[in-house]
């Protein structure tokens, strides 16, 4: 699948985190102090949205149970075993592109 651009990196501050919503696909983007990684935005312990929670460095905090995971590797803080999926994220001319595939 081709990139799809999803916003623009004006409106993805370092440190802050955005949804994409593609169909029943749920994405995090993370933007870590410039840096830009893309994780499965639905925490695994109860579908929790991931991109409204919290942002700390690299981990993303689930707003309903407080889940972790490491926006960079995929990686639970207590079980680095639990991972979410990665996506490949890229900015070009300004625009964030997202590759689903």
């Amino acid at each position: 699948m081709p990139f799809e651009r999803i916003g623009d990196l004006a409106d993805l501050p370092a440190g802050s985190m955005m949804e994409v919503v593609r169909g029943e696909t749920r994405v995090a983007i993370c933007n870590v102090d410039g840096a830009l990684h893309a994780i499965d935005g639905l925490c695994p312990h109860r579908m929790g949205p991931l991109a409204q929670g919290a942002l700390h460095g690299t981990m993303v905090v689930c707003p309903w149970h407080a889940w972790e995971f490491d926006c960079v590797t995929g990686a639970n803080d207590y079980n680095p075993a639990l991972k979410q999926r990665k996506y490949t994220v890229k900015v070009k001319d300004g625009a964030i592109l997202l590759d689903l595939d």
